[in-house]
């Protein structure tokens, strides 16, 4: 195995304020309370964020609310301007907002540079596109925006999730107060930023930083005429019921436990690589993760001695390091989980294999981790881990596969690797999965819709069905 030299990237590229406000009506305000963001790869304070009180989601609402009279009633060309100017200075002032995003994050700097900013600029783009073409979206001759969009949205890609909500909350003349996660606060206030370096009109986008009860009182608000949220199947449990009778219309993206099904007749190397893909990608940390690897019993063997020899060529540091594969877990919280749910693996009788890796000392930090001998009734193989943790279950036939891979309470996202094409189709349409994979796997792109079905949540974002919940 080659030895890579260290080829960090330079954090000096981005600054990163001691403190940040609340960016309400176009202008950065204190909080009464602060809360501290930190730098999972080391647990070095990166900066103190304002903590969003309901007096600032009120005073956020409100703004968003006088701005929706102006915004909405600007020619969808003029709107469009507007989202093309973000699109481009995102493009511009990627390489700062990608070393932030993996300062605050933990995920990989090629990652966050190669996946994430390149497609964040691309949905703004995409719905700059639809902004004066909304009566030709299949949604009604005459399509009106809802109102005040407000959203909540996850730590694990907290830039990418920002562009899924707003950009076509805004195309479609709607305004927005949007709350990111507690953890991963700071690609939003850059975000911020460059609204106001785009000089979109005050109030349009309002950013309230807060832990979960910052997002209750968003979503709870009663001037909020949309809610979409990204995150956990049990916090979109508690907003479903929040917001049921009130008119608000919602749309959840919520958890998911994808099978990555592997027939007899897949490329075993190309298969290999999108395993790792699938669950390794983003320490794990992907909804719609490939975390039960379901591969046929007559190649069973031969496929899980290359995925140990290609995962022990993964690296696992430092995430601004250019040479980095894995990065380090998002927070304490979630490493604490991680590792809870892969030693109940163990205890459980599945056999668990990491290849050797040695991990920093400081920050937070899990080895890529496969469990073989996993049955159904594991909790590992039923449970979201969230996590770099593969769950490997074998089937015989094409049926026992479907069977396995929808037994499961998610129905988010899978994968099917195979050389036949009318086995990707016929597997395909049995599965209860709202994004099915055909020999690849976490591929995205901004004109295809994302979504599933059962605990995975409802509604689609992305192409042209991401417009609908944002269209009365």
């Amino acid at each position: 195995m080659f030895e890579y030299a260290p080829a960090p990237e330079s954090r000096s590229i981005v600054e990163i304020a001691p403190s940040y406000g609340l960016f309400i009506d176009g202008d950065f305000t204190p909080g009464k309370d602060v809360f501290k963001t930190v730098n999972p790869a080391s647990e070095e304070v990166l900066s103190e964020v304002a903590l969003g009180a309901p007096e600032d989601v009120d005073r956020a609402v409100a703004a968003a609310c006088k701005a929706f009279g102006r915004w909405s009633a600007l020619a969808g060309a003029e709107r469009a301007k507007y989202l093309f100017r973000i699109a481009r200075i995102i493009q511009e002032r990627s390489r700062e907002l990608a070393v932030l995003e993996s300062l605050d994050n933990g995920k990989p700097i090629k990652e966050s540079r190669d996946v994430d900013l390149p497609l964040v600029a691309a949905h703004f783009f995409y719905y700059a596109g639809w902004a004066d073409k909304l009566q030709y979206a299949g949604f009604g001759p005459d399509p009106r925006p809802l109102g005040v969009a407000g959203q909540v949205i996850p730590w694990n890609f907290p830039l990418l999730m920002l562009a899924w909500k707003i950009a076509p909350a805004l195309a479609a003349g709607n305004t927005v107060v949007l709350k990111p996660a507690e953890t991963t606060p700071l690609s939003a206030l850059f975000f911020a930023d460059v609204c106001r370096q785009a000089d979109l009109p005050p109030g349009v986008v309002n950013i309230v930083t807060g832990a979960g009860d910052t997002g209750r009182y968003l979503v709870e608000h009663p001037d909020i005429n949309k809610v979409a949220f990204t995150g956990s199947t049990e916090v979109g449990r508690q907003i479903a019921r929040a917001v049921a009778g009130t008119g608000k219309r919602l749309t959840l993206e919520l958890g998911g436990k994808a099978a990555n099904i592997v027939f007899d007749d897949a490329p075993i190397d190309q298969a290999v690589e999108g395993i790792v893909n699938g669950i390794f990608f983003n320490q794990g940390h992907v909804c719609c993760a490939g975390s039960r690897l379901l591969v046929q019993e007559s190649i069973a063997e031969e496929l899980l001695a290359s995925l140990k020899r290609r995962m022990a060529t993964l690296r696992v540091g430092d995430p601004l390091d250019k040479n980095t594969d894995i990065g380090a877990i998002n927070s304490a919280a979630q490493l604490a989980r991680i590792t809870e749910l892969s030693e109940i693996g163990g205890s459980e009788g599945a056999e668990r294999w990491s290849p050797p890796c040695e991990l920093p000392s400081k920050g937070f930090w899990f080895a890529p981790t496969i469990f073989t001998g996993v049955t159904q009734a594991h909790r590992i193989a039923r449970e979201e881990i969230f996590g770099p943790v593969l769950s490997v279950l074998t089937f015989r036939t094409p049926d026992e596969a479907i069977e396995k891979a929808n037994n499961t309470p998610y129905g988010l996202s899978a994968g099917i690797w195979t050389e036949k094409g009318s086995r990707i189709l016929a597997v395909a349409d049995q599965l209860r999965a709202g994004v099915v994979w055909a020999n690849t796997f976490n591929k995205f792109d901004p004109t295809s819709p994302f979504g599933g079905y059962k605990e995975s949540g409802y509604g689609r974002e992305g192409g042209r069905h991401g417009l609908e919940a944002y269209l009365a």
